[in-house]
């Protein structure tokens, strides 16, 4: 099935549900579909479990700025299946799991939830610095008064977190708010 034919045929609704931690797994699998046709849900998981890895650079920033003190939290729109994720990369190394759409039954950019972030944290939002893959997320971030960083690669956000005063060689103190998709 194409990525076009998989749009158009899934339920509208319940992927964003599942991810908000609304419905189950088995809820999921039973309306995935508009027209209620079964599928491999086990090998719809195989498959993701397969495709996860560490962008090229991304796991040695982590680890520098946990050596040199930096407090990191995910802050993803993802359902249960993260403990996927951490089961295959280990990202707990790094950071903690701390803000996910399916614990919150929120998503980004839902201001509420970055509002919530920066409640939890007890800090303030101009001390966070949010970094993900796509610019509207980022945006909603910067209109809350976080520090925001589209995530093009590990290169170039090394690059924007040093202009930001991020130095990674020293033991400076600051949250990093690390976001997926």
């Amino acid at each position: 099935m194409s990525m076009k034919e998989l749009l158009e045929s899934k339920h509208p609704t319940s992927w964003i549900e599942f991810e908000k931690g609304l419905i189950s797994e088995e809820e999921l699998t039973r309306k995935f579909f508009k027209d209620g046709r079964s599928f491999d849900m086990e090998g719809l998981k195989n498959c993701m479990r397969r495709g996860y890895s560490y962008l090229e650079g991304v796991e040695g920033l982590l680890k520098s700025l946990k050596e040199n003190g930096y407090e990191i939290h995910a802050f993803t729109n993802y359902p249960i299946w993260y403990q996927m994720i951490e089961n295959e990369l280990k990202l707990s190394n790094y950071l903690s799991w701390t803000f996910c759409s399916c614990i919150f039954g929120k998503r980004k950019p839902d201001p509420d939830f970055y509002l919530e972030v920066v409640k939890h944290l007890n800090v303030n939002a101009s001390n966070c610095i949010f970094v993900d893959d796509r610019m509207g997320n980022v945006e909603a971030a910067i209109e809350l008064g976080l520090k925001g960083l589209q995530f093009k690669n590990a290169d170039l956000l090394q690059k924007d977190l040093s202009l930001l005063g991020v130095d990674i060689s020293t033991n400076e103190s600051q949250d990093l708010i690390e976001c997926s998709s």
